[in-house]
């Protein structure tokens, strides 16, 4: 049959796809610049955030 040469799903262009990489750089970059930023704010706040009563 001829069904079997058709590409399966949402086929993307380029530009679709180079956006989409975009879009995943700046996420990626945004989350490594979030879990630095609560990695120096928890060490400014020094060890005794780790020590505190329960």
């Amino acid at each position: 049959m001829d069904d079997d040469n058709k590409p399966q799903g949402i086929v993307l262009t380029e530009e679709q796809k180079r956006r989409r990489r975009e879009r995943s750089i700046a996420i990626a970059w945004t989350l490594g610049i979030l879990v630095v930023l609560f990695f120096a704010v928890t060490m400014v706040k020094g060890p005794a955030v780790l020590h505190r009563p329960i």
